[in-house]
Parts: structure tokens; C-alpha cells; sequence
């Protein structure tokens, strides 16, 4: 049995010309109460602790996510160390002159109070309009400019993101933002070797399915998907757990065997073996696990992933699980990353 360290030293990786931590703050769940809501000034003071803890990247622009983290970095004694990941999301059939760019980019500076995002992360949903590559040419300008320090993507699958990064030439895109997670393993077909070839690193979310992969629900009934009780993350991944990936009994099964794991590792969580897992897989820069910020943390808990290191024996039982599943094959039923959205 592995021992876990008390306060084990957060990990890093080069994401273009920063190096950040590889758990990320989400702020997704500012969007809406269904989450659970808290005071503003209170989500600002759990923001400073998470920071204090070495927790300085935080992502994501939806709701007032971009607004409260700009005031957040702002008043940061040192706003140099605090990392921003916000996002262009294109849904509808949009001709992407420079102005539009210019427009959509110049709102993120606004609301985030600077003169240059950290990273932005471009979606396009239609991928049969060849826009976004000129798209992402203007933002590359904005880049030369000096208005975006680092160019991702998001939800991109692996055929264009190879095309994109053909495209735009070496180190233009430095990472891709999709759902990757013991449940859905679609970027391991295909999009990891997209990475390692153009150097572009993932990250994740999804990967605790909207907080299933965690110890309270093992032993648990199966939840009723429409009582009105669950988030709307965890509707979603409930969802792709029954319909998709298995069913109720199969996910209890594989929520035993990593509890087994963490047994093994001193007893670290269940969402510290799920987080582990995901994290140790080379295309993986960050893990981005939402944060219910005044509601509730795990900051703590959290910093545990750092401390143990899965064997191939813990491998081994995990994977005698997954094959049982249908994760391998949501490639084919889903379709490649970022489809269910498409």
C-alpha cells in the first residue's frame, strides 16, 4: 500500500508560453443556481483560497464566470500568476470577417478587465462551413497583436483539429478543450496521436461525470433521472452512463473496483482515481473539475490526485471493468469528440 503525502506538491505542465497547474478551476457552474448559488463576494473569497492553495487556473465564460474572475485576477496581489480561460464559441452560420473577431474578441477583454486573455478556446459548431479556419487566421492576428497570449480550441474532433493545426503551422494551437473521462474515452482514438504530433495538449472536463465518479454514489440506488434533484451536469453524464456507456449495476462495479484502488493508495477518493486516471494519459495537459464556488469545495481532497500513482495492477482492474462496457465504442455511437453537441 502507497503512502499518501499530507500536502503533496501540485504538478505542472507548459501550456505555450505559461506553465500551469494540471487541475483547472471550471467556472461553468456560475452560469446558473441549479448548481447552487452563493453571494458574489463569497465565490471571490473561496476564488482567493483556491488560488492560495496553488489552484490558479481557472476556465470558462459562461454566465458572469468572465466578469467575476476578471475582478477576481484584478485585485490579486500578483494577477501575473493567475491563469484565465475563457472561450469564442461560434453556433450559428457566421460570416467570420475581422470586424466580427475583433468584436467577439474585444468583449472577452472587456468583461475580464485586460488587455490580453491568457488562453482562448474557439468552438465552431458547423463543421461543413469552412469558416473557421479564417476564423482562427484573425485570431492568430489578435495573437501577433498581443490581445491573445495562447490560441486553443474546443470541442474540435481529431480530424480537424489536425487540419487546423496543418493550417496555421507549428505551435499555433496549444490545446483542446473536450469531454474525457473512465466513461467516455473517445480522445484516446485518434485525437491523442493528433496531440503528440502537433504538440497540443487536452484538457479535460466531464472527467467525474458531473460528480458521479465519487464515493457517495457507490452503493447507491440508481437516481431517477428526472426527479428534479440532480444538477444539470449530472443529468447529462447520467444519461451517457445508462444509455450509452452501460448500465446502473456495470458503473457500481467499476465505482467498487476504484474504490479498491484508493484503498490500495492509502485511501484517497474514488474522484481522486478517476482524476488520476485521465491525468496519466501524455495528451492530457489539465483535468478542469467544476467548482461550486460558496457552495461547496474539495480543495483538499482534490490535491490528493498529486500524491500516489496508479500500477499496473490498478490499471489492469480498471480496465477488466471498462471492457465489459461501451466506452470503446462510443466513438462509433456518439461519434468523435465534441459530437453530441454537433
Amino acid at each position: 500500500m502507497s503512502v499518501v503525502e499530507s500536502s503533496p506538491r501540485l504538478q505542472y505542465f507548459r501550456l505555450g508560453n505559461r506553465v500551469v497547474p494540471r487541475l483547472f478551476n471550471g467556472l461553468w457552474q456560475l452560469s446558473s443556481n441549479a448548481w447552487g448559488s452563493a453571494p458574489t463576494p463569497k465565490v471571490r473569497r473561496q476564488m482567493v483560497q483556491y488560488a492560495e492553495m496553488g489552484y490558479t487556473a481557472f476556465a470558462d465564460h459562461y454566465g458572469s464566470s468572465e466578469i467575476i474572475f476578471g475582478q477576481f485576477k484584478q485585485s490579486h496581489p500578483n494577477p501575473e500568476n493567475i491563469f484565465g480561460a475563457t472561450k469564442w464559441c461560434v453556433f450559428r452560420q457566421t460570416d467570420p470577417t475581422r470586424n466580427v473577431v475583433d468584436t467577439a474578441i474585444q468583449e472577452r477583454l472587456d468583461r475580464m478587465q485586460t488587455q490580453q486573455l491568457d488562453l482562448l478556446q474557439f468552438h465552431w459548431q458547423d463543421y461543413s462551413d469552412k469558416g473557421y479556419i479564417t476564423a482562427l487566421r484573425h485570431l492568430q492576428d489578435l495573437q501577433n497583436e498581443g490581445k491573445i497570449a495562447n490560441l486553443g480550441l474546443c470541442n474540435f474532433d481529431a480530424i480537424r483539429t489536425d487540419e487546423i493545426c496543418t493550417e496555421l503551422g507549428p505551435g499555433s494551437i496549444v490545446s483542446n478543450q473536450v469531454q474525457f473521462s473512465l466513461i467516455d474515452t473517445r480522445p484516446l482514438h485518434g485525437m491523442g496521436d493528433v496531440c503528440e504530433r502537433h504538440k497540443v495538449k487536452l484538457l479535460t472536463y466531464g472527467t467525474l461525470c458531473g460528480g458521479f465518479l465519487a464515493d457517495q454514489w457507490l452503493n447507491e440506488p440508481e437516481p431517477d433521472l428526472y426527479s428534479g434533484k440532480l444538477t444539470p451536469s449530472q443529468r447529462k453524464y447520467l444519461d451517457m452512463i445508462l444509455k450509452a456507456w452501460g448500465d446502473w449495476q456495470l458503473f457500481q462495479t467499476l465505482l467498487a473496483t476504484l474504490r479498491d484502488v484508493g484503498d490500495r493508495h492509502g485511501g484517497v477518493s474514488i474522484a481522486n482515481v478517476a482524476t488520476r486516471w485521465v491525468l496519466d494519459h501524455p495528451c492530457v495537459g489539465a483535468v478542469i473539475i467544476g467548482a461550486r464556488l460558496g457552495v461547496s469545495e474539495h480543495r483538499d481532497d482534490n490535491r490528493k490526485v498529486f500524491s500516489f500513482q496508479l500500477t499496473a495492477e490498478d490499471y489492469a482492474a480498471i480496465d477488466e471493468v471498462l471492457d465489459q462496457s461501451n466506452g470503446r465504442r462510443l466513438i462509433t455511437t456518439i461519434g468523435d469528440c465534441g459530437a453530441e453537441y454537433r
